[in-house]
């Protein structure tokens, strides 16, 4: 999963002032791409188990397709590495390339270090325009990309096909709507046995709110208005989507509301939830379920359609030298070509990060057999048509928005009377220059 959703605001809120103390225009790499002669290439990721193991698989094959190019991986916990990065270019020792999340590229953008990719990416061979269109709006800041796509994602309803059954429900089918996904909820809902609809993660973190942002899209809403300026999400289409939600935790009690952001996944499991708003990271901790992936609903007549949301990390390059920076980007070049993007979604499980891999039949049936439904979160990602400001205030007003929501599906606050307070702390927020 792209993490930004579990530890997100912890580390980047920490690493606000520091990013700051750094801000700079960046260095503008745009050298030719070649080796630059023997490099050893130092690397930051997060890998563990399969993904660990493919990794070294891959660095490997890349050291014998490219004599005299070593790649040296160091493992660095990735809700830290944000904060361990500033702190190596203080010390003037960053590496030469880390995986950072992309929730944090705004702030990575200020890094005077960071490379500046955006001719590398033009550059013929690359495609970038392959990679998914999420992908490439999370890795570009103010008409700058700064990192190469490392990891995609996006949310959809994950569905016991039992429970459904069950309740006499029909499986939902890809044009159902937020009235029906509703309605299903509360007919799963057995209070005797503490079974629920539905489940929402409620710690008013990142993960609460970008929960919510999609069925803001769905219903024809914008967070911020275009020049990113103003709160928007204080609209109708704001108070469509949070009323959905209010309707389910406090009128009819069909959602658990889950505060710890992990006891969800172990209640769907043992079948006291129905189904779930979640990512592809989930299905390998459901064992015990006969369940179905179906894309979100929508809201007829609203200008949204089906929409979804993808957290996409990135690879972000520092420059410690000409040499050392294009050794840097081709082996990125090389790690992310479709090839690779094959290997590593079909040994990993992770969704291949470039629609022309995503498109492969091949590709989605060999990866929907080793976990079943991820074949539906790869066609989804066509559905991932926008992404969240990328503005160093953000974070600011995800926490601003998570205590909002967090209010209202605990009934503490009516919908408009917390949107109203969030969207007053956001234009607090916007107010000052980031």
């Amino acid at each position: 999963m792209a993490a930004f959703s579990k530890a997100y605001l912890a580390g980047l809120l920490a690493v606000l002032t520091g990013a700051a103390v750094l801000a700079g225009c960046g260095t503008d790499s745009t050298s030719s791409g070649g080796g630059g002669g023997a490099q050893t290439i130092q690397i930051w990721e997060g890998y563990t188990a399969a993904e660990a193991k493919a990794f070294s698989h891959l660095v490997s094959e890349y050291e014998a397709q490219h004599p005299g190019q070593k790649v040296s991986p160091l493992f660095v916990n990735n809700d830290n590495t944000l904060q361990k990065v500033l702190t190596a270019v203080r010390g003037g020792s960053p590496p030469d390339i880390a995986y950072l999340y992309g929730s944090w590229a705004p702030n990575v953008a200020q890094i005077p270090q960071v490379a500046n990719l955006t001719q590398v990416v033009q550059r013929p061979g690359v495609n970038w325009n392959d990679f998914w269109t999420g992908e490439r709006a999370v890795a570009t800041v103010n008409g700058k990309v700064i990192g190469i796509p490392a990891v995609v994602d996006n949310l959809a309803v994950v569905y016991n096909k039992t429970l459904f059954a069950k309740a006499g429900l029909q499986p939902p089918g890809p044009d159902w709507t937020w009235q029906e996904f509703v309605a299903d909820a509360k007919k799963l809902t057995n209070p005797a046995i503490k079974q629920f609809g539905t489940a929402y993660v409620t710690p008013g973190t990142e993960d609460t709110v970008w929960h919510w942002e999609a069925l803001l899209w769905e219903a024809g809403g914008q967070l911020l208005t275009p020049d990113n300026k103003k709160a928007a999400f204080d609209s109708a289409a704001g108070l469509a989507s949070l009323n959905t939600l209010r309707t389910m935790a406090v009128t009819d009690k069909s959602m658990y509301l889950d505060p710890s952001d992990s006891a969800y996944s172990n209640l769907f499991n043992s079948g006291k939830i129905g189904m779930l708003v979640t990512g592809p990271w989930d299905l390998s901790a459901f064992p015990n379920v006969k369940y179905g992936v179906q894309v979100m609903p929508a809201y007829p007549g609203t200008s949204g359609g089906h929409q979804t949301i993808s957290g996409p990390d990135n690879w972000v390059i520092f420059n410690n030298s000409p040499a050392r920076v294009a050794a840097a980007e081709q082996f990125l070049l090389w790690l992310t070509a479709p090839a690779q993007v094959k290997y590593w979604a079909v040994q990993t499980g992770n969704l291949p990060s470039r629609q022309s891999v995503g498109d492969s039949p091949a590709v989605s049936q060999q990866m929907n057999a080793a976990l079943p439904g991820v074949g539906a979160f790869i066609a989804n990602l066509a559905n991932v048509k926008q992404a969240r400001p990328q503005i160093p205030q953000y974070p600011r007003i995800s926490t601003a928005l998570g205590q909002a929501i967090v209010s209202a599906l605990q009934g503490q606050a009516s919908p408009q009377d917390a949107l109203d307070q969030a969207a007053e702390q956001a234009n607090g927020f916007l107010a000052i220059p980031g």
